[in-house]
């Protein structure tokens, strides 16, 4: 079964595994990379600071050699020049030692990011169970580390060799050198013998690398239903979803309903779309939607502009319009200002006419209204 859930995990790694991975100390590692980092601003330490170290530390050795008679028979004072040498000694490799930390310190950034991860450090008994140790020892994984061990210590002693055979003249040489040329040239085989193996080191991590990122990222890849688990508890089930987007909509609904009944008019297409408007000179600078919809809606809204005498007004262009351009709250078009003053007058005439009674003739609803060319989606460009 472990190894079907294995075969089943084809999806990459969601960012949300990854940053729960970074949560539990889990990152891109290589030490191989980290030992050549070491190893490399080692080497160009003892290369930058040569000169100055050879001086002090020549400074240390004469000033341990130098002692009087007296001070050899005395433990206290012998005992405070080796404390005060020691110190020294230790002040003078301090720059190595921190280009070391330095070193191992940033290699994580190389393959990420540093990170500090308290659940990494916290106790946990399950990883003394001898058990698992063996199988962990005797898993595909430590059958590789075991592999490229075995390659790294037969790379490293290659390298050795042919060292040692390309400079066994110049070793041999030594022997008859005076002792200042030969510190020189012995200086010189081993600043060569340090960047062969920098090489080498590098050549391997240059291997390591890649292979541990594909192992890394193998480890945390998914399957299809974790992947779908995970989206339904970071964004919510679909149908969950869809239900709240639906009452929200029925919501919507309902409070662009009660505003029909505060309408000055509503145009019609007459059947498929309808548009309610209200205008207020005071307080709007133009005419304002403040209901639309289509079919169903359309005819709800129409029964409700009815229901509260809510002028209708038959202007499909119009219509149509204004439901594909004006959206509910805001005000119209400028490109239909004309238009809409049209029927704003209609319903200014038609109030007068129904709060003056009889004795005035019904004002004619307006035909041709302008709508620009464009404007209308039923008729095409």
């Amino acid at each position: 079964m472990a190894e079907d859930s294995d075969l089943e995990r084809t999806e990459s790694a969601s960012s949300r595994r990854l940053e729960q991975a970074r949560e539990d100390g889990q990152v891109p590692q290589s030490r191989e990379l980290a030992a050549f980092m070491v190893l490399l601003l080692s080497v160009s330490g003892f290369w930058t600071l040569g000169g100055w170290l050879e001086f002090h530390a020549a400074g240390i050795m004469r000033r341990g050699l130098s002692f009087g008679h007296e001070a050899a028979f005395d433990s206290r004072a012998m005992s405070n020049a080796f404390t005060t040498l020691s110190w020294d000694a230790l002040l003078l490799a301090a720059p190595l030692f921190m280009l070391c930390i330095a070193a191992a310190l940033a290699t994580p950034f190389l393959l990420g990011a540093w990170v500090f991860s308290p659940k990494a450090l916290s106790l946990d008994f399950t990883r003394l169970d001898p058990i698992k140790g063996l199988g962990r020892i005797f898993s595909i994984q430590g059958v590789g580390e075991l592999v490229k061990a075995v390659l790294k210590a037969l790379l490293i002693g290659a390298i050795v060799v042919w060292v040692v055979r390309h400079e066994q003249g110049s070793i041999f040489a030594l022997l008859s050198q005076p002792i200042e040329t030969g510190l020189v040239s012995f200086g010189h085989m081993l600043l060569f013998s340090a960047l062969t193996l920098v090489a080498g080191v590098a050549l391997i991590a240059a291997i390591d690398v890649p292979f541990q990122l594909w192992q890394y990222y193998s480890k945390l890849r998914m399957t299809k239903e974790e992947l779908r688990q995970e989206s339904k508890e970071s964004e919510g089930d679909p149908q969950v979803k869809a239900r709240i987007r639906s009452q929200q909509r029925e919501m919507a609904r309902k409070r662009m309903m009660t505003e029909v009944p505060k309408a000055d008019v509503v145009v019609t297409n007459p059947t498929h779309y309808a548009v309610a408007l209200k205008y207020d000179s005071k307080n709007m600078g133009a005419p304002q939607v403040v209901a639309k919809g289509m079919n169903l809606i359309a005819q709800r809204i129409r029964e409700l502009a009815v229901e509260n005498g809510v002028p209708l007004l038959e202007a499909p262009p119009l219509a149509r319009a204004l439901y594909r351009h004006s959206d509910i709250g805001d005000q119209i078009p400028s490109q239909l200002y004309t238009a809409v003053a049209e029927v704003m007058a209609y319903v200014y005439q038609l109030n007068q006419f129904v709060a003056g009674g009889t004795n005035m003739l019904p004002p004619q609803p307006p035909a041709m209204l302008p709508v620009p060319a464009g404007m209308d989606p039923g008729v095409p460009e």
